[in-house]
């Protein structure tokens, strides 16, 4: 399986800033990176008045759009889907970022900062990094926000130790 590391932190400390940061680096060293969000609400990735969009509002179960470069499907489901369900439609890719569900068994990046809880939110042992703008009396690698190509070197090499356990 994919080595999955999941992002965890408040709402509002920066982990989706974090993340567009971090992405195109992964990239720039030859990783496929997928992406999964949970949102606890209600979304939408369509466009009112396109054609996907009428024809989800018509009441199609599932709706996809596919280009020559893109591929993309919205479906509605009873129940939420479990991240290992997300995780199985996801394709090849080298690493999986997750920002949210973090009260699933996955590794976490926690991300910290001045004026939000300091709360540690990953049980002993899940924690492989944190980001924060203090320091932090933990044990696990500490980079700050700016200290991009370094985070990205520890999750290149936890992904290939990953995958060398498989």
């Amino acid at each position: 399986m994919v080595p999955v590391v999941l992002v965890v932190g408040p709402s509002g400390v920066g982990k989706t800033t974090l993340l567009e940061k971090l992405l195109p680096v992964l990239k720039r060293r030859g990783l496929r990176v997928a992406f999964v969000k949970h949102h606890r609400g209600e979304f939408s990735l369509d466009q009112p008045g396109k054609d996907t969009w009428r024809m989800a509002r018509a009441g199609a179960a599932a709706v996809a759009i596919s280009s020559p470069r893109k591929f993309a499907l919205i479906r509605r489901v009873q129940d939420e889907l479990t991240l290992e369900e997300i995780l199985g439609t996801l394709g090849e890719h080298d690493l999986v970022l997750v920002e949210g569900y973090k009260g699933a068994a996955y590794p976490k990046l926690q991300v910290f900062r001045r004026g939000f809880p300091p709360e540690l939110l990953a049980p002993p042992g899940h924690l492989i990094a944190a980001v924060s703008d203090f320091p932090l009396d933990i044990t696990v690698p500490l980079f700050s926000f700016t200290a991009i190509e370094g985070l990205a070197e520890l999750l290149v090499n936890y992904g290939r130790q990953q995958l060398a356990k498989k």
